[in-house]
């Protein structure tokens, strides 16, 4: 089922998120819910979504990147490489993070090159796998939610701008506060 996804300032989506106890027919659906609703996310495209993103306090992502697609249960960042990954720049346009839960604004986000990640997929089975690049921006973004951490509070922490991408995809800089 499609949900609706939480907006940046519901404050659902600054508590750390629950472990998964066990896979039953409520985390099946949720993995369900998850999966339909970033599939419809075309303006803006979404790469991933959070359990907490539809109101779900529980540790569960999913992303949808190119042909690598994740069901993530109880991840566990296991190691991170002390490389960053830059954002690109492709057509004179920087690639940068944003969110579903603030759609349009963006920020140019240093990430770590290579994450390895255990967690549980949705036959429940355990798996342990290296993410590099665009794939450890998003896992590491979908992470921070469910520990209650949003992309703003990172570029905060970096002092780095946010910005809107308005309807012409001109990009504006906007205050955080």
């Amino acid at each position: 089922m499609i949900r609706k996804i939480l907006n940046i300032r519901d404050p659902g989506l600054r508590e750390p998120s629950k472990p998964v106890i066990g896979m039953d027919k409520k985390v099946e659906q949720i993995v369900r819910d998850l999966v339909d609703t970033l599939a419809i996310q075309k303006e803006p495209e979404g790469v991933g979504l959070a359990a907490p993103q539809i109101g779900k306090n529980l540790r569960i992502f999913v992303f949808s990147f190119k042909n690598v697609s994740r069901v993530c249960i109880n991840p566990e960042i296991l190691a991170l490489s002390k490389t960053s990954h830059k954002p690109q720049v492709t057509s004179n346009k920087s690639i940068m993070e944003g969110c579903l839960s603030l759609p349009n604004y963006y920020g140019p986000l240093k990430r770590s090159a290579v994450v390895k990640l255990k967690y549980t997929d949705e036959k429940g089975s355990e798996k342990v796998e290296e993410f590099k690049d665009f794939y450890a921006q998003i896992v590491l973004h979908e992470v921070d939610h469910l520990n209650g951490k949003l992309f703003i509070d990172r570029l905060l922490e970096d002092k780095k701008p946010l910005y809107k991408l308005d309807k012409n995809s001109e990009w504006e800089e906007v205050e955080l506060v």
